[in-house]
């Protein structure tokens, strides 16, 4: 396998940037897969003198190990990391020769005084956008404290093991061969898991002016509102980006022609960052109380108190809540089409949901599996014609109208799902392997109860200043009544809020 003239002139620049030499240690068979990564490694090599190869026998084979001269860093990689991943190879490369990371010196600090030994593995497939994150916050562990190991798995160079530990979804990490989470994760959110973070760090923070719960496009956009008006802001959050971060091409951003998701999510943290703001990432709320100020309850016991509050906690996919939904979560039941899709090569699959989001998942999947069923509960598709037309043109595709999905079946994982014809009542079942729920969202505001007034369906009630009816809280996003749920919108909304907070500040 040889890298093409533009990635290897980009790889080209990178290398100029180690700092110190470097040992990759390779295991190597007779297979295509080992022969591609053999090919790969010679051309690093030959691209920078900092770079030389021993052949060896590793726990993986096709895999190779990123190390020191002298010193194992704990960093493989089993198979070829490039696709999402290329990102995470280059990475691993500059940061084991000593180049600096970037990120703040306290998660230095969280990660250095962690004790005792972590043996991490993480399952991806080269298309999941979000396995990089995982990937790359893992290796830096790894790099940062010799306790602690780290090796990415492609599930389509060892699909025998993922399919003998029935891994169903991406990313999937283990911590000594046991199952440790699945999903997108920060450096933050591994390090909450594993107990390092502290809530003693939380106690006796001076009271904000406006305090923003939710790190999302509404949440980034109130922050930033609210600090450019010179007043003490805070912004906590379980991830900053929310949502977006599991969104893969995005182009109705005006003004930007194309972006994907982690990669907006991350430009909202960078610009939050330029302002003297206080971000509290890796943070989950508990519960929001109106005193003399406004105090919110984190789930590690420590209190914040504002002046205001700025709701911005966005909404999640909405479940099925159908039997065998909850127990095959990552066992075939997916929400992921883009991150999920590549371990369901040529199976059968089913979509659930006729919106737009629903066919586009549809289309993305027929290029993949071998049949996809997708199953609308409402007499036609809600979607675009264009995309139906689009879905309609595949030969591998089926479209249940009409159709009430009653369960998903399956013993240790998904061996298919039940659905009640709706015109003529009768139960009808589909032999599969996969379904992916898309049916819209769900507001994340279970934690304010009766706080706030919320619509019948969880969303809440906002005035066009961004107030809620309790005075001082307001509230932006998806989380809210807002009718059109988009990032241009939940940005516009959290600035709205944020001037709201402001004027009411003023006036109080």
């Amino acid at each position: 396998m040889k890298l093409d003239a533009d990635i290897k002139a980009q790889l080209a620049q990178y290398l100029e940037l180690m700092e110190g030499d470097i040992l990759l240690k390779v295991s190597v068979g007779t297979d295509s897969v080992s022969n591609d990564m053999m090919d790969l490694i010679n051309e690093l090599s030959s691209m920078s003198n900092k770079i030389t190869i021993e052949k060896t026998q590793l726990t993986r084979t096709p895999s190779f190990s990123v190390n020191r001269v002298g010193e194992d860093t704990g960093v493989t990689f089993a198979g070829i990391p490039l696709g999402h991943e290329f990102t995470s190879l280059v990475l691993a490369l500059l940061q084991v020769s000593g180049r600096a990371p970037k990120v703040d010196q306290s998660v230095i600090d969280q990660i250095k005084n962690i004790k005792g030994e972590y043996h991490f593995e993480t399952y991806v497939s080269l298309t999941c956008h979000n396995c990089p994150d995982v990937v790359q916050a893992l290796n830096l562990m790894s790099i940062l404290n010799p306790g602690i190991t780290h090796t990415m798995i492609d599930g389509a160079a060892f699909k025998d093991e993922v399919e003998s530990k029935e891994i169903m979804a991406v990313p999937t990490v283990h911590l000594h061969g046991e199952f440790f989470e699945s999903g997108r994760m920060t450096i933050d959110d591994i390090l909450a898991k594993l107990g390092t973070s502290d809530a003693s760090a939380f106690e006796n923070k001076e009271a904000y002016d406006v305090l923003v719960v939710g790190g999302g496009p509404a949440g980034a956009s109130a922050a930033i509102y609210a600090a450019r008006k010179g007043i003490r802001t805070g912004i906590v959050a379980e991830r900053f980006g929310g949502q977006v971060n599991d969104t893969l091409g995005i182009e109705n951003l005006i003004g930007v022609k194309y972006t994907e998701g982690p990669k907006l999510a991350a430009s909202l943290e960078e610009h939050a960052k330029e302002y003297n703001i206080d971000i509290m990432k890796a943070q989950r709320v508990k519960s929001l109380e109106k005193k003399d100020l406004i105090e919110v309850e984190l789930d590690n016991g420590a209190v914040l108190k504002s002046k205001t509050v700025i709701v911005t906690t966005g909404a999640r996919w909405r479940n099925l809540g159908v039997p065998g939904e909850a127990e095959f979560k990552n066992k075939g039941v997916a929400y992921c089409p883009h991150c999920d899709g590549p371990l369901f090569a040529g199976k059968h699959v089913a979509v659930v949901g006729g919106g737009n989001s629903g066919i586009e998942a549809a289309i993305d999947l027929a290029g993949i599996a071998g049949h996809v069923t997708v199953l609308e509960f409402m007499p036609e598709l809600k979607a675009d014609s264009v995309l139906q037309d689009r879905l309609n043109s595949m030969p591998n595709t089926t479209v249940l109208k009409n159709a009430q999905v009653k369960e998903i079946t399956g013993t240790s994982k998904v061996d298919g799902i039940s659905y009640i014809e709706r015109e003529s009542g009768e139960t009808k079942h589909i032999e599969l392997q996969g379904v992916f729920v898309q049916i819209g969202l769900v507001p994340n505001t279970d934690w304010l109860g009766d706080t706030v007034e919320r619509t019948r369906t969880g969303e809440i009630v906002v005035n066009n200043h961004g107030a809620t009816n309790v005075p001082g809280v307001f509230a932006a996003g998806d989380c809210t009544n807002s009718p059109y749920k988009q990032i241009i919108i939940s940005m516009g909304s959290g600035a709205t809020a944020a001037l709201g907070a402001f004027d009411y500040l003023i006036r109080n």
